[in-house]
């Protein structure tokens, strides 16, 4: 195996050194059986900017036009999988709010270092990290829009945005260690598209929409295929460093609900964040409460990078907006947890439903009282 490693790398080396044009570049997309990594390893397959494309996931996926190499990108091996690579894009992150949250970090925080130590290994020149525009944190006192080179102010808890905090910190780390593999981060606004499943996007499955007492939300989402088109730039180079991306501007909250057709709920903060976390601790809603805050506190981001180079969304927010509110296939949400129609029918049928649109749905509160808690 490190003969035949030593022997691409020649062959490399020798083909750059007759050509008078630079190659090609060799991209390896992982998680592209799905999500975000399959819709990048199509576009790669067709972009005139890429030699050949590498996909990498546990199962082989339908992109055709591409070189299969089935494996976990947790197993220590990888490198074996990463011959003859120029560039990774680690799309493999997983962001459902479905996943058990301690499987969901061990997944997340693994895969994501052995990508990094697996490219270093191969001598691989540039990774890409899929994170989110999350990892600044959603406060109310945020500037509207973000910087990109915005403090980074999420809590780093049991959250997806705490899963994505440590990649980060991976990637600074990787930077230092192995100087010889640029790691570029890509953080995307509220994602939405075909099979995206997190809070946010379950956030407009409820009855209603949660609104905190005195802060006026803003909404800025991130289509898929933009996603898709920035991670091409970066793939070959157009753009480097730790980037956002996203829809241009954002919407306010009235705006929301006149496009949604859904009304909002106003309460308390201190109502609001106190009583979901006590429910997360039982078990009852899937997010800790820190991830309220970003349906409620603003954190636009201003695509800076992306613009200089030239890119533009194919998106704006509204249609991101009705691309999400379309995917929504019947599903009912409260608080993260999916439920059936007849308890969202109950949820949103009074007062009393608009507090329980918070905290939880009569069916949920029925389940926590049955555990005896």
């Amino acid at each position: 195996m490190r003969n035949a490693r030593r022997q691409v790398r020649h062959e490399r080396s020798v083909r750059r050194e007759r050509s008078t044009e630079p190659a090609l570049p060799v991209v390896a997309v992982t998680g592209a059986a799905r999500g975000v990594g399959h819709a990048l390893a199509v576009r790669l397959a067709e972009s005139p900017m890429v030699g050949r494309v590498v996909a990498i996931d546990d199962h082989r996926g339908d992109a055709t036009g591409v070189t299969w190499r089935v494996a976990d990108v947790r197993d220590p091996t990888l490198a074996a999988r990463l011959v003859g690579v120029d560039v990774v894009v680690h799309a493999d992150v997983d962001t459902s709010a479905a996943t058990d949250a301690r499987r969901r970090r061990a997944l997340n925080v693994r895969a994501a270092q052995t990508v990094l130590t697996a490219a270093a290994a191969e001598r691989v020149g540039r990774v890409v990290l899929v994170t989110s525009a999350m990892v600044y944190g959603a406060r109310p006192d945020n500037p509207v829009p973000l910087p990109e080179d915005a403090p980074l102010l999420a809590d780093a808890d049991g959250s997806v945005a705490g899963d994505l905090l440590e990649i980060e910190e991976l990637a600074r780390r990787s930077r230092q260690v192995n100087p010889g593999t640029a790691v570029t981060v890509v953080r995307p606004a509220a994602l939405v598209g075909d099979a995206v499943d997190t809070l946010l996007t379950r956030h407009f499955e409820a009855p209603r929409l949660l609104a905190v007492r005195g802060c006026v939300p803003r909404w800025q989402f991130c289509h898929v295929s933009d996603l898709v088109s920035a991670l091409e730039l970066a793939a070959v180079g157009t753009i480097g460093g730790d980037f956002a991306v996203g829809s241009d501007g954002w919407l306010p909250q009235a705006e929301v609900e006149e496009l949604s057709g859904l009304k909002s709920i106003e309460l308390p903060a201190r109502l609001t964040f106190g009583t979901a976390q006590r429910l997360h601790r039982l078990g009852v809603t899937p997010a800790p409460a820190a991830e309220l805050r970003y349906v409620v506190y603003p954190w636009v981001v201003d695509c800076a990078s992306l613009r200089a180079a030239g890119w533009r969304p194919s998106h704006t927010n509204a249609e991101a907006l009705s691309a999400l509110l379309a995917a929504r296939g019947g599903h009912h949400a409260v608080a993260g947890r999916r439920i059936a129609r007849k308890e969202a029918a109950l949820t949103a049928a009074g007062a009393a439903g608009a507090t329980a649109a918070v905290i939880g749905t009569a069916a949920i509160v029925r389940r926590a009282r049955r555990k005896g808690r």
